[in-house]
């Protein structure tokens, strides 16, 4: 297999499956298949709970944050600008009234959504995600990696799933953008966990949904700047 050729990730049985169960990337519909197997299949879900222990470091890296201050008076502002009673029999009736209830309850789940929605509803429409996942697998290989990009720390880390490497060889990260010429990102660091740093030039081109490939080289990495070993494992990058 060639850099040229399809690039599309398979599957990779089930510990991918749970992998990408746990990063949430999985369409709705095999998301509920997901699901239902971890109720039903004890080892499906030790590979869901492993995956979760695996990946949590990425996540401690991004604290909670704080809504602002205006965030509150604006969903007041929205739900209750118009709800003024106009005398006292209104009041009561109001308070009183069942239908008021029910929908004063509609308006708290309404309000709660919207405080969780709108620091990203008032992100300007350009600008690309934060972060940024994609499923590194190939026909014929065993080497699989999970590959999520954060443009916001500048850096792609990469989860080794499956796959030896070979005595002497490296494995080496590629970006491939449309028909043009593997970018290297560099030589992969071996563990289980690695985290590659993304220059600024590549970083766009990452943030519009690149490609990205691994393929197997001599130690230190290709001698020529351009792949010279097999492509084990390829993927296009997508949003959370």
């Amino acid at each position: 297999m060639t850099l040229a050729e399809d690039n599309g990730p398979e599957r990779g049985g089930d510990d991918l499956f749970a992998a990408e169960y746990v990063l949430g990337v999985l369409p709705d519909e095999e998301r509920q298949i997901a699901s239902r197997r971890i109720e039903a299949e004890t080892d499906f879900a030790r590979l869901v709970d492993g995956w979760e222990v695996h990946l949590s470091p990425m996540a401690s890296a991004y604290p909670e944050i704080e809504p602002a201050a205006s965030v509150k008076p604006a969903i007041d502002r929205r739900l209750f600008s118009s709800a003024s009673a106009t005398s006292t029999e209104a009041r009561a009736s109001l308070w009183s009234s069942l239908a008021f209830w029910r929908g004063l309850a509609v308006a708290a789940v309404a309000a709660l959504a919207l405080y969780v929605a709108v620091p990203y509803v008032n992100r300007p429409a350009e600008e690309p995600q934060a972060r940024l996942v994609a499923s590194l697998a190939a026909d014929g290989s065993d080497v699989k990696y999970l590959a999520v990009y954060d443009s916001e720390r500048h850096e792609v880390s990469l989860s080794h799933v499956s796959g030896a490497l070979a005595a002497g060889k490296d494995f080496e990260l590629w970006m491939i953008e449309g028909k043009n010429a593997p970018i290297s990102m560099g030589v992969i660091p071996a563990g289980g966990t690695a985290h590659i740093g993304v220059s600024p030039t590549t970083q766009r081109k990452l943030a519009q949904g690149a490609v990205l490939a691994v393929s197997l080289e001599p130690a230190g990495g290709s001698p020529t700047g351009q792949p010279t070993g097999p492509v084990v494992a390829a993927g296009d990058l997508k949003g959370i």
